[in-house]
This record gives structure tokens, C-alpha cells and sequence, in this order.
């Protein structure tokens, strides 16, 4: 549960940290701020990364349990329907990249293929 926690804030702790960067990277010992702080996030003895999970991030979740769980659910319709969608558009892709492939290679391919047809292999049951 501790390391849930920790992982849970330090993800949240560098999605901020992403934004905020880009203003605020000049002031004097900002890297060794932050680093104290992922320091104190982590250390057992402080328990940063405890303290903040229980005063501030399971609150808030708490709040929108039931919108988060209505989004999980409409996220997994609608990623059975993305599969599907890109699973059709590949197989799409694939069969018109083969026919313009055979249609390319002036009979080569059409030759190679001749080989697995019905009648060859009538012939090698009949040769046997």
C-alpha cells in the first residue's frame, strides 16, 4: 500500500511538474528542491508520499468515484469497438497492399501463387 501510494502521488507529482518546468526551472536551487522533495516523498521515516495521499489524493477520488467509474466503463465499450475498427482497417490494408502487389509484379507472384491451387494439388494426390 506504501509503494501504491508513492507511485500514485510521484505520477501526479511529474505530470505537474511537466507544466510547472517550463516556468519556473530559473529560480536558484530548483533541482535540488525538487529533488529533496521526491527524497521526502520517498523516505520511510518522513512519509511524504502517505501523508499527501491521505490529506489530498483519496479525498479527491473519493469525490468522483462514481464518475471515474462511469468513465472506466464507456473507455472499455469504446476500446472493443476501437479493436474492432482498426482490426477491420488492417485487414483492409493488408489485402489491398496484396492485390496491388500481384497486380504489380506482372504475373510473379500470380506464378508462386499458381502453386497452392486446387488443381496442383489434385495432380500430387494423383502422382502419389
Amino acid at each position: 500500500v506504501r509503494w501504491m501510494m508513492y507511485w500514485i502521488v510521484f505520477a501526479l507529482f511529474m505530470t505537474a511538474e511537466t507544466f510547472t518546468d517550463l516556468l519556473i526551472f530559473w529560480l536558484p536551487f530548483y533541482y535540488e528542491v525538487k529533488m529533496a522533495f521526491v527524497i521526502w516523498l520517498l523516505s520511510p521515516y518522513t512519509r511524504g508520499a502517505s501523508l499527501l495521499y491521505r490529506r489530498f489524493v483519496h479525498p479527491a477520488l473519493a469525490r468522483r468515484e462514481k464518475d471515474i467509474d462511469a468513465f472506466l466503463v464507456r473507455a472499455r465499450e469504446r476500446s472493443y469497438e476501437t479493436a474492432l475498427s482498426f482490426g477491420k482497417r488492417g485487414l483492409n490494408l493488408a489485402a489491398t497492399a496484396a492485390v496491388q502487389a500481384a497486380t504489380k509484379s506482372q504475373g510473379a507472384l500470380a506464378g508462386r501463387l499458381r502453386s497452392f491451387s486446387m488443381h496442383d494439388l489434385r495432380s500430387l494426390t494423383e502422382q502419389a
